[in-house]
């Protein structure tokens, strides 16, 4: 019974996220990439939920791969345009589901707040920057196809950090400041070279894994 009412409660957080995702995307046509973000942004809490419910391993690799593959499935054929309909060629949405499934198949649940460490950094961390980033003039270049500014750059770092910092605290793992920001510094570096997307991917993994091995 216990395990059903868990899978209510982030089903319908999920519900939430989309829904809202939907009503921004008719609020505001024109801002493509905002409908997006909010997914991007609103479906990383559902780790650290799923931490806290004490979701098994048996519960969460199933329904991370469900939804991985309605991902793959969206992005043929663009059934929820919210997630998908960008000005730009991106694999970014199958790669975050793709992260979330690997990192629940190895380190699920044995290791919960390395896990999402790895998915938060990306969700907040990149969504904020993506937001953030372009809304303000800054000095820009290009990485891999990739147009980086330094605001965008400087809000992944701190946000990385903060939230680094938070799970820390609310884990009770003991990481040096020091090793919390170098791990920031490499969810930087990964975002910087993660073109068509595939940061989604690598991001959430290094994070996670040099969560691990520092701690």
């Amino acid at each position: 019974m216990g395990n059903i009412i868990s899978i209510i409660i982030i089903i319908c957080w999920i519900a939430i996220v989309l829904i809202s995702a939907i009503i921004c995307r008719y609020l505001y046509p024109g801002q493509k990439e905002l409908s997006r973000k909010i997914i991007h942004i609103g479906t990383g809490p559902v780790l650290p939920l799923a931490w806290i419910l004490k979701i098994s391993s048996n519960i969460a690799i199933p329904v991370a791969s469900i939804i991985t593959l309605g991902l793959l499935i969206n992005h043929r054929l663009r059934l929820l345009p919210a997630m998908e309909d960008i000005n730009r060629q991106s694999y970014g949405t199958i790669a975050y589901g793709m992260s979330i499934t690997i990192l629940i198949i190895c380190l699920w649940p044995e290791h919960a707040a390395a896990v999402s460490a790895g998915v938060l950094v990306m969700s907040f961390g990149d969504g904020l920057a993506g937001l953030i980033g372009p809304k303000w003039q800054s000095p820009d270049w290009i990485i891999l196809g990739q147009r980086k500014s330094v605001i965008g750059t400087v809000t992944m770092a701190l946000v990385a950090l903060i939230v680094l910092f938070l799970i820390a605290l609310i884990s009770g793992i003991t990481i040096h400041p020091l090793l919390l920001i170098a791990i920031a510094t490499l969810a930087v570096i990964l975002e910087q070279v993660g073109p068509w997307g595939i940061d989604n991917l690598t991001v959430p993994i290094g994070v996670a894994y040099a969560w691990l091995w520092f701690s």
